[in-house]
């Protein structure tokens, strides 16, 4: 709080500006590694002022936005700190998008450039045709491809700063990245953060994990995630320690990484944690110098195993979404727990858990037409109160680009008439002494390998493959993984061919929204409302030994949907079969 609470005095006062401050203080000290590069905190800052000055140089103006396709290095965020510094919005792209959810995610911000890595050229080059508007398109390294290179010209301009007079200085509540969720419905949503958000999120976490300059940060989650992007960056570089970046996770080599680099915190998704205490044993697994994990999604039932067998010394768990008003923080390292709110927060932190209505896919109301809040250990939404007051900007909702789909995300008339409410579409529950819970996901959108999958937009790309005529998706749980793992329940005609299917859909989504289950029907069932009866399928799951229909699952290792028999669901059922 003490971290936090000067933010709002200094309404011009944004991540770029305390970079500035900061290469004063570390100068040479590093601040971004990865295995590549390095970026010292003087290096860091010069760069964003380099990229300042190239997007005034394009004729870019206060409120444009450049979207940013690159997998993580070290310029990922100097790009993004130079464009927001003179008030640009930079959209942070899923780099495993193609195609049509690559050409949504861009269409749906408009932006005026995009820069892109040379290693995604040919994903974008996927999506050229059905990017909407006349946009430029930068390479950021030198390439065989057409497209101009951006590192050459960052290069000729001086990296010193810019003066007040030379451009227009965003403000706290002005937006400075859009950040992708697939919320609720539909295709993925680009959700509005503000300079104020990022400065939030990156005090009060420093503040949270103590960071200092010994500390240095491993973080293997992508750059394009609030978690990986601004959370684990931006907290420690708050405290002038080091981000250690790294492309993506590999369990074999994270130990030694690890030990090696000298990291004193790691920022994690429940998932990884759980690959980790599945792996072999490794010598330095118990030679590492970390003091803090910190992140969200650690299962009670691997928390102790985790923490015990790799000597971890503190958990920081907690819950947040990109576009919600409320976080939740387990400071007391609480097994399972997500969080609790203290007594002296409640008041800054306006949170609640409703009932709600399966059967209708909605939150419950009573008589009065008001929704009804659970008691201890009933399992109900979590939604947040939205107050645009004066002063309380922490709890605004800020929404996405779709001023519709934002308004899909409040709920109004919760408590007394009037009132407005952010909903989380996560089902929670609360103990009796204040700690909250992670249940599931409610509505079309499930949680597989750190990724909210949005069930319509696999429907989407399923029902359009060849000989399919229906389709529905859902997420089923599988034993030792956390989240759960798409199934299909599809209708097809007599030309279906599941090798076509399987090449068709792996062109069209990323590989943790691809569809592991197909379960082919007759015909799908509705209710009584003409919704289909996708909760009914979910709890069938797919045993083989209570469905008589055909049921396939997507084998990694042979490449191909092979019959799901009984000797296969066993395998997938003990946990020897990875996911």
């Amino acid at each position: 709080m003490e971290f936090t609470a000067p933010i709002e005095r200094h309404p011009t006062r944004t991540l770029p500006v305390v970079i500035d401050e900061l290469a004063d203080r570390f100068e040479s000290a590093p601040a971004l590694s990865s295995k590549r590069t390095t970026l010292s905190y003087r290096a860091l800052a010069a760069d964003t002022h380099r990229y300042s000055r190239w997007a005034l140089a394009q004729g870019l103006i206060k409120g444009d936005v450049v979207c940013l396709l690159m997998p993580n290095c070290p310029e990922y965020m100097a790009i993004w700190l130079g464009f927001t510094r003179v008030g640009i919005t930079v959209a942070l792209i899923n780099t495993h998008l193609t195609a049509e959810g690559l050409a949504h995610s861009i269409n749906s911000v408009a932006p005026r450039i995009i820069i892109v890595s040379s290693a995604l050229i040919r994903a974008l080059h996927g999506a050229r045709d059905r990017i909407e508007g006349n946009v430029r398109c930068w390479a950021l390294e030198p390439t065989d491809h057409d497209l101009p290179s951006l590192e050459p010209e960052i290069a000729k301009l001086p990296g010193e700063r810019l003066a007040d007079a030379d451009f227009q200085a965003p403000w706290l509540e002005d937006r400075a990245l859009y950040i992708y969720t697939s919320g609720t419905t539909g295709l993925s949503k680009a959700a509005n953060v503000s300079h104020f958000r990022i400065m939030q999120w990156s005090h009060w976490f420093a503040g949270l994990m103590d960071t200092g300059p010994s500390d240095r940060m491993y973080n293997c989650l992508p750059l394009y995630h609030g978690i990986g992007g601004i959370v684990a960056t931006g907290a420690t570089l708050i405290g002038g320690g080091a981000v250690v970046l790294r492309e993506r996770f590999a369990a074999h080599d994270f130990w030694p990484d690890v030990a090696q680099e000298r990291c004193t915190i790691f920022q994690y998704i429940g998932e990884l944690c759980r690959y980790l205490v599945n792996s072999p044993t490794h010598a330095d697994e118990i030679r590492h110098c970390l003091r803090l994990c910190c992140g969200n999604g650690l299962k009670a039932d691997i928390w102790d195993r985790f923490k015990t067998r790799f000597c971890i010394p503190e958990i920081l768990e907690y819950y947040a979404a990109t576009e919600g008003t409320f976080s939740l923080y387990n400071c007391e390292g609480r097994p399972g727990a997500i969080g609790r709110i203290p007594a002296y927060l409640a008041h800054r932190i306006p949170v609640a858990l409703i009932a709600f209505d399966f059967e209708n896919d909605v939150p419950a109301r009573n008589e009065s037409g008001l929704c009804v809040r659970c008691g201890p250990n009933e399992v109900g939404e979590a939604i947040g109160e939205i107050i645009d007051a004066s002063g309380r900007a922490r709890s605004r909702f800020e929404g996405y680009a779709d001023s519709r789909a934002s308004q899909k995300k409040i709920l109004r008339d919760v408590f007394h008439p009037g009132d407005a409410w952010y909903r989380s579409g996560d089902l929670m529950r609360q103990d009796e002494q204040g700690f909250f819970y992670f249940v599931d996901r409610v509505g079309d959108t499930y949680r597989w390998k750190g990724e909210n999958i949005a069930t319509t937009e696999v429907s989407t790309v399923v029902t359009a493959a060849p000989a399919v005529t229906e389709a529905v998706t859902y997420g089923v749980q599988v034993p030792s993984a956390d989240g759960r793992v798409g199934m299909c329940a599809i209708v097809v005609n007599a030309d279906f061919d599941l090798g076509a299917f399987r090449s068709y859909v792996a062109d069209r989504l990323p590989e943790y929204a691809r569809p592991r289950f197909i379960r082919i029907v007759p015909g799908i069932e509705l209710t009584g409302t003409l919704r289909l009866k996708k909760r009914t399928l979910m709890l069938e799951g797919y045993d083989p030994g209570k469905i008589f229909d055909a049921l396939y699952f997507d084998d990694q290792h042979v490449q191909a949907y092979v019959r799901l028999d009984a000797a296969l669901y066993e395998r997938i059922c003990s946990g020897r079969l990875l996911l």
